[in-house]
């Protein structure tokens, strides 16, 4: 782990904490080029009623309104849980070029953990990196699930 990715894996923590203050599954993501942050996300659906409403669509999303184009190849995501499906397919389809992941999800992660979109023949692979900051993102989870059990 380098100062740089802890230092982005933290800007992308305390977006999952912002999300878990406000009911949300703890994830967060940010786009970053040339050592700026680009953009932000979080997860937002059930703020949003919105199944599309992920952290990393909504990063992605901002990154590519600053840049004024879809392709982000320059670009580094980095977020705090292993991408599902759909933003797994966002991360290829918007040629980011490397995603940093703080924890694998065994239950939908896209990236290697359930299946691994880029090792299908895609016309983009994305360099992937695990493990930037994975135990105070597995702290944050875990925390999230037991309060909204002891809720229930």
């Amino acid at each position: 782990m380098n100062e740089t990715d802890e230092r982005f894996m933290r800007e992308a923590l305390a977006l999952a904490s912002e999300a878990a203050e406000n009911g949300e599954v703890p994830v967060g993501a940010v786009v970053v080029r040339s050592g700026m942050i680009i953009g932000r996300g979080r997860n937002r659906r059930e703020e949003r009623k919105n199944a599309l409403a992920h952290a990393e669509l909504e990063a992605i999303n901002q990154a590519c309104g600053k840049l004024g184009g879809w392709r982000l190849p320059e670009c580094t995501l980095y977020v705090t849980l292993e991408p599902c499906p759909m933003c797994a397919g966002a991360v290829i389809n918007s040629r980011i070029g490397r995603t940093v992941i703080a924890l694998r999800d065994a239950a939908s992660g896209s990236f290697g953990s359930v299946i691994n979109l880029n090792s299908y023949p895609l016309n983009h692979k994305c360099a992937t990196e695990y493990g930037i900051l994975e135990d105070e993102s597995r702290v944050l989870m875990r925390g999230f699930f037991e309060k909204l059990r002891k809720k229930r």
